[in-house]
């Protein structure tokens, strides 16, 4: 087996292809979403993400109920699956062996799954067709997750295979992984998006279940290692945990004398939230809301920060 074919061979776990972004990188971008997460952030607005390998859903509005169908039930050999209340089903999390069967059984598509195994040339390939719009655009594809750097074999060769078909790739990453990891990614990129959530280490674990040391660790030593790097750091602003003006100036700080950082808010949104409930899990910002007046008054705040530089 030749090596152009050996590369072909090596497997990631995506969960969606996102086209023609304008938010996530430079120009025109197609958004590759990868499985996988170190980090289980309490907002999180892909939680299918956050386990590397594919996941069941259940789209409860979309069954058709036990009493018309329950075809998921006869193709499940480990009785995982059984009527609820509501004449729908119920799925036994600890039960279920993620085979799939019942994905292909139901006929209402109520049952589907998040994640698919591909390789880079299928990745490739499948956004062949908006080549185009990246040449125009200087655009290109960006490598999201979950984290990407958590599949980062599979993201290097999508990386060669990009640089081959000469597509611009980027990468968008929380910063929490081996240096060795982030090293072997930026030496393929002319910008990357990176996140950094809060500058204080116990907040941070909290609601993210990981310190900040090393994120902010990896970002100085990505400046530093790659100085014609063009680095946009990222905040999403989330209520309760990062919303103050101490917050968001301890960050500016930080990166202040940072050259080729370009810095952003996000506001938070709860657009993921119905995912929990395919996935059977709890939401847990339900309550959560980003008051107008506060992403406005910070989005002030860094804007004349961004004049003074």
């Amino acid at each position: 087996m030749n090596a152009k074919n050996q590369v072909n061979k090596k497997m990631g776990c995506v969960f969606n292809v996102q086209r023609y972004s304008v938010h996530d990188g430079p120009g025109i971008r197609t958004i590759i979403f990868l499985k996988g997460c170190p980090l289980s952030c309490r907002w999180c607005s892909n939680p299918e993400s956050q386990y590397a390998e594919p996941e069941l859903a259940f789209n409860r509005n979309k069954c058709i109920g036990t009493s018309e169908c329950f075809r998921c039930s006869t193709f499940c050999a480990f009785d995982a699956i059984s009527e609820a209340a509501d004449g729908k089903i119920s799925i036994d999390r600890q039960k279920c062996t993620k085979c799939f069967r019942c994905v292909a059984a139901c006929p209402s598509k109520a049952m589907h799954t998040f994640g698919k195994m591909m390789s880079a040339k299928e990745v490739l390939d499948s956004i062949e067709s908006e080549s185009m719009f990246y040449a125009r655009s200087g655009g290109g594809i960006t490598i999201s997750g979950g984290e990407p750097l958590h599949q980062i074999d599979f993201v290097e060769e999508i990386f060669k295979e990009a640089k081959r078909r000469r597509i611009d790739v980027t990468m968008e990453t929380c910063g929490f992984a081996d240096w060795e990891k982030l090293q072997r990614a930026a030496g393929y990129m002319k910008s990357i998006l990176f996140d950094i959530k809060s500058m204080d280490p116990v907040k941070h674990e909290e609601y993210t279940g990981v310190s900040n040391e090393l994120i902010l660790q990896n970002l100085q030593c990505l400046r530093e290692a790659f100085p014609d790097l063009q680095i946009f750091v990222r905040t999403p602003l989330i209520p309760g945990f990062n919303d103050t003006e101490e917050d968001i100036k301890a960050i500016l700080t930080f990166i202040k004398d940072m050259p080729n950082v370009k810095y952003e808010l996000l506001p938070y949104h709860r657009m993921g939230q119905q995912k929990y409930e395919y996935l059977d899990r709890p939401y847990e910002m339900i309550e959560e809301k980003l008051q107008d007046e506060t992403y406005s008054k910070l989005q002030s705040l860094v804007s004349a920060k961004r004049e003074i530089h």
